[in-house]
Parts: C-alpha cells; structure tokens; sequence
C-alpha cells in the first residue's frame, strides 16, 4: 500500500496560506459576529466534487483543529487522512462490509431512547425525504451507502484514540472534530461527521494497517460541496434552547 495517501498528521510547521474555493475573500478579524456567522451557516454536506485537496490546505485546517482543548492537554486524539486512489480502495472496502454486515446508520443506543430524541431524528428524516425524492434516491441507501463512500468527497478523515484511553476522553475527540468541521468551513470546504463507519472498524484497520491498539472513533468527509445536487440544499433545525438547558441559581 502507498504512504502517499495515506497521511498521519505531521505537525511540522510549513508556510500556509488561508485557502478558500469558489467564496470571496474574508479576512478572520477575531469579532465574535465572525464566529457565530461561521457555525450559523456550516451544514453538513452529502454530496461533493472529485476536485483534489492541496495538502498544505488539509495541514493547515487540521493544525487548527489540534488547538482544540483537553483534559490536562493529553491531546489523545490520533488523525489518519485518506486520498486519492487509497480513498478509493476505502470506499469500496466499507461499501463491501456494509453489503455483506448490513449496519446502518442508527443512534447506536443501549437501552430505548426518550421519546424526545426519536422524534428530533424522524423529524430530520422527513424534512430530508423531498429533497431525495427531488433526486430520485431512497434516502436510506444513499445515506448508508453514502457514507461509506464518504458521499464521493476526495478525502477521508479518520479520528483514532488509543485504547489506553477511558471512554471518556472520546470527549476530546468530539472537541477537536467540532473544531475541525469548523475549520474546514471557514476555509471553504464542506464535511459530513461520518460515525458509521466505527461499525466497520476491523475492515478499515486490516486496510489502512491501523495498529489494534488504536480505535476508530469517527470520520469526516473533506472536499468541494457539489451545489447541484438537491441533498446539499437540506440544512437540520435545532430545538429551541429551553429543551437542552436547566438553570439553577
């Protein structure tokens, strides 16, 4: 197998510049109104162009995502990017497993959930389903299928934690992801967090040589949204703040 695909994150430092496709030019001035525009408007994408990623501009967004905070600043989280035909091979290998294991996306649950998650999940479903049918696509095929195939964006994003680690620094990884997804928007690239993929982890450590040590936590979808397909339309509500918070004091 290539390395030249297949990339842990280097955290040496390159001249970079901020890099943005298809956006006019903006200029980070540090304003909060910058920040709450940025996660206003992130979405996540399911359908991209095949156009590849310069490098520099994956090091770059990931050298951000690493300034995300953790306990006592364990920085746990390991990265594994994936490219070019390499991606490819990856795609094929879950799509493969999924055939064969038949796992799809689900909330992964122990116990039944509160009524209250199930319905925030069948509530995004059904907003979803015009913009599938507008595509002539079932919607669970092409979100399961889709994501095992990254939803065809050049490149893969693997976030690993060794399994020295508590569950509970899966927290840490959240963080950084939130970071990252952040990030790649600002720079003018689309993601889709892709937890499926974890059901498949013996697969994708035989391909990729990933050590058994190290678990698959997530991935991420990086690339170009594709704005002529209709799912990349749909963007998901939030419940109104009172349904999360409890005030004491």
């Amino acid at each position: 197998m290539s390395s030249r695909n297949l990339v842990y994150l280097d955290r040496s430092k390159t001249d970079s510049v901020l890099f943005k496709k298809n956006v006019q030019p903006y200029h980070i001035t540090g304003s909060a109104m910058d920040l709450v525009n940025l996660i206003q408007e992130r979405r996540s994408i399911r359908a991209y162009k095949p156009d590849p990623i310069p490098k520099e501009r994956i090091e770059e967004i990931l050298r951000l995502t690493v300034r995300a905070p953790s306990a006592i600043n364990l920085q746990p989280w390991e990265i594994i990017v994936v490219t070019g035909e390499e991606k490819e091979r990856l795609s094929r290998t879950l799509i493969k497993a999924y055939q064969e294991k038949q796992i799809a996306c689900s909330p992964g649950n122990v116990k039944p959930l509160p009524k209250t998650y199930g319905m925030r999940g069948a509530k995004t479903l059904l907003m979803m389903k015009p913009f599938f049918e507008e595509m002539g696509a079932d919607i669970n095929q092409y979100i399961n299928e889709g994501s095992c195939r990254f939803y065809g964006a050049p490149a893969a994003i693997l976030f690993c934690l060794d399994d020295s680690f508590p569950k509970a620094r899966m927290v840490d990884v959240g963080v950084a992801l939130g970071y990252f997804v952040l990030t790649a928007h600002e720079f003018g690239l689309a993601t889709c967090p892709i937890g499926l993929i974890s059901a498949y982890e013996d697969e994708i450590k035989d391909l990729l040589n990933i050590p058994e040590n190290k678990n698959v936590v997530i991935g991420a979808a990086l690339g170009y949204p594709d704005w002529d397909i209709p799912a990349n339309r749909f963007k998901s509500e939030r419940d109104d703040l009172s349904k999360f918070v409890r005030w004491i004091g």
